[in-house]
């Protein structure tokens, strides 16, 4: 045997077992996931292919895309998926906006009380989105704090309608999702080295190129982890929209809870669960492919 061979022997001898150990790590997280994801979205796509009798209010075991085409050959549905995609797109674009300020002073300050500000933005967290949109409804009542604001300031005579409304429920969405936009941000941001940034200033750029030459690209994974996040988010806000936006608001996570519960037609709100999941994963997979394009030029 060659000194080649004796050599190779324990090398790919350890390297099998490092297989086996990575194997054998990976496995119950696997089964886990297979069981607790994959299985039920297993059963809640056999249930959307059957039928729903209105009259006994019964599911019929059946092999059909009768809930798929009614929901797309039906206006009142598509409105409620282009409403819930609308204001997903808003939602986003605005936490992106909002969020890159905050998330770049976060990274770049020096002071020592760096740490309470990142609590302060991981601390709404803590706090379920029915309780804070609970505290919208305070504020953004006829009585609330901005109408009695305005009214005691003399602004308005009478107050203005926001709850209840489309402006409301963007609102509430915002603030339940910006924490996880400035947290995708700033993670990212604080590992771009900032003398990147002062060399770009030294050639004369100003801060405008500076951010879309040199900060945008270098800082693109985590506005990618970040909008990815708040869109999903958004599109698959509940309680905000329920809350908030009131009982003739509508979108497609409301739908499909008022299909199971109240309704409770199982195969049609299985469909929508379905369009609301194919919808929102298209929409990613496509918003990341374009800005990686874009910013591969």
């Amino acid at each position: 045997m060659t000194d080649a061979a004796i050599a190779r022997g324990p090398v790919a001898e350890r390297r099998r077992g490092e297989s086996l150990t990575a194997a054998s790590l990976l496995t119950p997280a696997t089964v886990f996931i297979a069981i607790a994801l994959l299985a039920p979205l297993a059963f809640l796509l056999r249930y959307s292919l059957n039928e729903f009798e209105p009259t006994r209010k019964m599911m019929v075991e059946a092999v059909t895309l009768a809930n798929y085409v009614k929901f797309f050959t039906d206006p009142y549905y598509t409105a409620i998926l282009w409403t819930t995609v609308r204001i997903a797109v808003l939602v986003t674009a605005a936490c992106l906006v909002l969020g890159f300020p905050l998330a770049y002073v976060v990274a770049r300050t020096q002071s020592r009380f760096k740490n309470l500000l990142i609590i302060s933005i991981v601390l709404p967290l803590f706090v379920g989105n029915s309780v804070r949109a609970a505290g919208w409804m305070v504020v953004f009542g006829s009585k609330g704090f901005v109408n009695a604001s305005l009214m005691g300031l003399g602004v308005i005579s009478v107050p203005i309608e926001i709850m209840f409304t489309e402006k409301a429920v963007i609102i509430g969405i915002i603030a339940v999702n910006l924490p996880f936009m400035v947290l995708s941000l700033q993670s990212v941001i604080e590992g771009i080295d900032r003398s990147v940034e002062e060399a770009a200033f030294s050639l004369g750029a100003p801060p405008a190129t500076m951010f879309r030459r040199v900060l945008w690209p270098l800082a693109l994974p985590g506005i990618l982890a970040g909008t990815i996040l708040t869109f999903i988010l958004a599109m698959n806000a509940y309680a905000t929209p329920f809350l908030l936006g009131g009982p003739l608001f509508k979108m497609m996570a409301p739908l499909i809870y008022n299909q199971f519960t109240q309704q409770t037609n199982w195969p049609f709100g299985g469909a929508i669960a379905f369009i609301l999941m194919a919808v929102t994963l298209a929409l990613t997979i496509a918003a990341n492919v374009i800005i990686r394009r874009r910013n591969a030029r």
